[in-house]
């Protein structure tokens, strides 16, 4: 083949022009970093997923989401509030920590089921609270969840709310959790997420509690033997982001974030749904004791001595407000 100088300059200077127009793309898009402590494949996984999904296809190509995995939810708050992180999505457990008003969902028994605890944090009840997060340097975008908490152990197994006297519970750090388990004579251990798998194979903790969606995406089940469907908790989650971000944003973009939002609830909660009915029987087939709790009664009479001071903080109102909610 002749060599062609012309041709040659011609096709380089083409290379070079793609090059200078993929460098300006990359350039003029803003990366936004979104972490969350599951699995790729589980109900935050699929949340972020969606949410990505959404800010790329409506924005232009303006903004990249980078999905990362966090397990440490207290350090992904605090990077979101401090701006070192656009948004994250995290367990609420933690939150209470930052913003001590959403204390009050951790409250054990407050919810009666799925249908009752979505419809509260979709109502006024739940959307009024959000609107207190830019006072923390924080924009509560939606409201996720984990599911209902329930307790699984390792060699000791319970029969009633006696039986947890003195047992050491891994519990989220979250001081309502921690006062309730407290009521009902168990030590609470507090840790973070990422350092309750060597605690329960070390046996440095007699068990813990969390959603079946948790336990399975994150197989706690292959180191614990009893799982009891006490749903002493409904769990919600939480997406945040930073204030700082929320604020460069035009009203435009804004919207489409909290579209995308949404989409990351919707995504959610189908998972939570999706994984509470089939994950049961998933667990036990891998091998798992499950233990349906058919009278909750005790346990909720258990963690009853806590009331009165989550009556104190919160507002017997409140709490009266939340408990006798329904559809309008």
């Amino acid at each position: 083949m002749k060599f062609d100088p012309k041709k040659t300059t011609a096709r380089m200077g083409l290379i070079s022009l793609a090059l200078a127009l993929a460098a300006s793309t990359a350039a003029a898009q803003t990366q936004v970093t979104i972490t969350h402590s599951s699995p790729e494949d589980s109900h935050f996984g699929e949340a972020a997923q969606a949410f990505k999904d959404v800010v790329e296809s409506k924005m232009s190509g303006d903004f990249n989401v980078v999905i990362q995995r966090l397990d440490n939810e207290r350090e992904a708050i605090e990077s979101v509030q401090f701006g070192s992180q656009e948004c994250s999505i995290t367990s609420a457990g933690p939150l209470g920590n930052f913003i001590p008003e959403t204390r009050v969902f951790d409250i054990p028994f407050l919810f009666d089921g799925y249908d009752h605890a979505r419809g509260v944090l979709d109502s006024d009840i739940g959307q009024d609270m959000l609107g207190t997060f830019n006072n923390y340097g924080l924009i509560g975008v939606a409201w996720m969840e984990n599911g209902f908490r329930n307790l699984t152990t390792g060699t000791k197994t319970v029969n009633s709310p006696e039986d947890l006297k003195g047992m050491k519970i891994r519990t989220m750090e979250n001081e309502i959790h921690m006062r309730a388990w407290n009521a009902a004579g168990v030590l609470p251990t507090p840790m973070a997420f990422s350092e309750l798998p060597p605690a329960l194979q070390q046996g440095t903790v007699d068990g813990q509690e969390n959603p079946v969606s948790v336990i399975l995406a994150n197989n706690l089940d292959q180191m614990q033997n009893h799982l009891y469907m006490t749903r002493h908790v409904y769990s919600p989650g939480i997406l945040l982001c930073s204030l700082a971000f929320w604020d460069g944003l035009s009203d435009d973009q804004k919207a489409i974030f909290l579209e995308a939002g949404n989409a990351a609830k919707e995504a959610d909660r189908k998972r939570v749904s999706e994984d509470e009915k089939a994950g049961v029987d998933k667990l036990r087939e891998r091998g798992i004791e499950v233990v349906e709790i058919e009278d909750r009664e005790p346990y909720r009479e258990a963690m009853s001595g806590a009331n009165a001071s989550f009556d104190e903080e919160f507002g017997a109102n409140l709490i009266k407000q939340i408990r006798e909610w329904k559809p309008q």
